[in-house]
């Protein structure tokens, strides 16, 4: 699936999590859940998985067909042990 994101969130997301939105495609996801946390004005999803055997969080959404990264970051602790119970 194509996937597309805005240059300036994926330059501000390298330099807060040092890595790019464009790894998403790298992403094995392991489990993923509805961000219903607020009200975006669209679907959010937040997953759980692994880039090269690390455990990362993405945020994406999908417009007009496509998926779309808003955030790629390492899981933190808490998210990493609540991870290897679900799986």
């Amino acid at each position: 699936m194509a996937k597309s994101f805005d240059p300036n969130k994926d330059a501000k997301n390298l330099a807060k999590h040092t890595i790019s939105l464009d790894r998403v495609s790298d992403f094995v996801e392991a489990a993923v859940l509805v961000d219903d946390r607020f009200d975006y004005g669209e679907t959010r999803y937040r997953a759980r998985g692994h880039i090269e055997n690390l455990t990362y969080c993405p945020v994406l959404t999908f417009r007009e067909g496509e998926m779309r990264p808003i955030s790629l970051r390492r899981a933190h602790a808490k998210e990493m042990r609540k991870y290897v119970k679900e799986t």
